[in-house]
């Protein structure tokens, strides 16, 4: 029984690996998209959301007319300060990158859960329009009331066992 189960097991494996590099060897962008969100404090009752994507090709072929969009910044809670939610490439080479930010400020307070990016794109040998998206953010808390940084404990706790 236990030679059965192992044979099976092994069995695939091997499927698994071959179906792998059969994957890994076609002639086919992989896109990955890795989104990424900061809050700034500019002054009390300001903040700013600087946004940056950037879209790796890490496939074995070229993609063809990239593009981006990033709508899940609702305008009753964001003003674009600058750059834009969307943007286009006329290409992607394989192992390349293409970034792309933008900033925001906020007008409404709470909590906000970004959704991912989308990315389209060609492939020279489909007809049909391929779609990939970037990483979710994590949840932002927009605009909280957070206590003030205390920039000098490391300062008085040197000046504090020094004096011991």
């Amino acid at each position: 029984m236990a030679t059965l189960i192992r044979n099976s097991l092994m069995k695939a494996l091997i499927v698994i690996f071959f179906a792998s590099v059969a994957t890994a060897t076609g002639d086919a962008p992989f896109i990955v998209a890795h989104k990424k969100a900061s809050l700034t404090r500019l002054k009390s009752g300001s903040e700013r959301v600087s946004v940056s994507i950037d879209i790796y090709n890490q496939g074995f072929s070229t993609a063809y007319d990239m593009s981006l969009l990033d709508d899940s910044w609702p305008q009753d809670m964001f003003d674009i300060v600058s750059g834009n939610t969307s943007r286009s490439w006329e290409r992607l080479d394989a192992g390349g990158l293409l970034s792309h930010s933008f900033e925001l400020e906020a007008k409404k307070q709470g909590m906000f859960y970004g959704a991912p990016a989308v990315i389209t794109f060609r492939i020279p040998t489909k007809a049909a329009l391929q779609e990939a998206y970037s990483t979710p953010i994590l949840p932002l808390d927009v605009l909280a009331e957070r206590p003030p940084e205390k920039k000098f404990d490391w300062v008085s706790f040197v000046w504090n066992n020094s004096n011991q």
